[in-house]
C-alpha cells in the first residue's frame, strides 16, 4: 500500500513539474539562441568587468557544459579574455537563473537564491584564480 502511495505522490508532484519544466525549457532555449551574437559586444577588455559580464551571460544562458566550451572557445577566438571565458563557462553550468522558479519550487527559495548567489561569486574568484596561476606557469 505504501508504494501505492509514493507512486501517487510522484505522479501528482509530475503532474505540477511539467508545465514549469517546459515553461523554463522554453525559456532558456529563446535566450541561448538570441543571446549568441550579443556576447561579443558585451566584452570590453576589462578584466574586472569582463569577468562579472562573463559570469552574468553564462548564468543567463544556462546550459550544458560541452556547449559552453564551444562558445568558450569561439570567444577565445574572438578575442574575449580568458578570465571572460572562464567566469562565463563557470555560471554556465553552476548558476541557472533561467533554471530558478524550478530549482525553488523543489528546493526552496532560500537554498536556491543563496546556491545561485555563492556559484555567481565563487566562478569569478575560481576564473581570477585561473588566469593568476596561468600568468605563473
Amino acid at each position: 500500500m505504501n508504494i501505492k502511495k509514493a507512486t501517487q505522490k510522484s505522479l501528482n508532484n509530475f503532474k505540477i513539474m511539467i508545465p514549469i519544466l517546459i515553461g523554463v525549457l522554453l525559456l532558456v532555449n529563446l535566450i541561448t539562441v538570441a543571446s549568441s551574437d550579443i556576447y561579443l559586444k558585451l566584452f570590453t577588455g576589462n578584466y574586472i568587468k569582463d569577468s562579472f559580464i562573463g559570469a552574468l551571460a553564462g548564468s543567463v544562458s544556462f546550459g550544458i557544459p560541452v556547449t559552453s566550451y564551444i562558445i568558450g572557445g569561439e570567444l577565445l577566438k574572438d578575442g574575449v579574455s580568458l578570465l571572460a571565458v572562464t567566469a562565463f563557462i563557470l555560471t554556465w553550468s553552476t548558476v541557472g537563473i533561467a533554471m530558478l522558479p524550478l530549482e525553488i519550487s523543489f528546493l526552496g527559495k532560500k537554498f536556491a537564491i543563496i546556491r545561485n548567489i555563492v556559484n555567481f561569486i565563487f566562478a569569478i574568484v575560481i576564473a581570477v584564480l585561473v588566469v593568476w596561476i596561468l600568468k605563473i606557469i
